[in-house]
C-alpha cells in the first residue's frame, strides 16, 4: 500500500476495479481546507482518461510492475505485435495500451509496463521523441510567415504533424512524443 505522497507520473495504481497509469498529478494545498492531490488517470485496459482527486494521505493500492525493452515489429489492424530484446518472446497488444500508435514505425525500441503479478502487459512507453521522414508536405507560401506559420505534414508512419513553412517532402524530422508535436529539423 503506498499513500498520496507516493504518487508520480507512470505509477500504475488499482482503482474502481481496474489498473490505471498516472499520467499528471497536481499536489494542492488550498489556504482554507486540507490539501489533496488532483490527478488524471488513464486505464490500461481501455485506455480512457478520468480526472480524479485523492485526499492528501489516503492510501492507494499500486501495482507491482516490471519494465523491459521491446522492438515494435508490425501492425496487422487490430493488434500491435512487439519482441522482447532479451529473450525474442513476441507479445501483442491492443491500441488501446499504446499512447501514440500514430508515431510507432516498425523497428522502434520501447519500454512495456508489465504487471509482476501476472504477467499481464500494462500500457508501452514510448521514447521522448522519435525521427520521422516528411512523405507529403504543401509548399510554403512566401508571404505567409507574420508570426510562426505552420502547416500539415504527414511523415512516414502516417501521422499528420503541423510543420513549419520551410519543411519540405524528404525531411527528417524529430517529434516530441508525448504531445505529437515538431521540434526540429534533423540535418544529415
Amino acid at each position: 500500500m503506498a499513500t498520496t505522497s507516493d504518487i508520480r507520473n507512470g505509477l500504475c495504481i488499482r482503482y474502481n476495479n481496474d489498473i490505471f497509469k498516472i499520467i499528471e498529478f497536481l499536489h494542492v494545498k488550498p489556504g482554507k481546507g486540507p490539501a489533496f492531490v488532483r490527478t488524471k488517470l488513464k486505464s490500461v485496459t481501455n485506455g480512457k482518461v478520468i480526472d480524479n482527486t485523492f485526499p492528501a494521505g489516503r492510501k492507494i493500492d499500486d501495482v507491482r510492475v516490471e519494465t523491459h525493452k521491446f522492438q515494435f515489429l508490425y501492425h496487422d489492424g487490430e493488434f500491435y505485435h512487439f519482441m522482447n530484446e532479451a529473450d525474442y518472446t513476441q507479445i501483442r497488444l491492443l491500441e488501446a495500451a499504446l499512447d501514440t500508435p500514430q508515431l510507432m514505425k516498425e523497428g522502434e525500441i520501447v519500454t512495456i509496463i508489465i504487471n509482476s503479478e501476472d504477467n499481464m502487459p500494462l500500457s508501452v512507453e514510448m521514447p521522448l521523441s522519435v525521427i520521422l521522414e516528411v512523405t507529403h508536405a504543401e509548399p510554403g507560401v512566401k508571404g505567409n510567415t507574420a508570426t510562426n506559420a505552420t502547416k500539415p505534414a504527414t511523415v512516414e508512419t502516417g501521422a499528420s504533424v503541423n510543420v513549419p513553412l520551410f519543411i519540405n517532402e524528404g525531411d527528417k524530422i524529430k517529434i516530441e512524443t508525448a504531445k505529437g508535436t515538431y521540434q526540429e529539423r534533423i540535418k544529415e
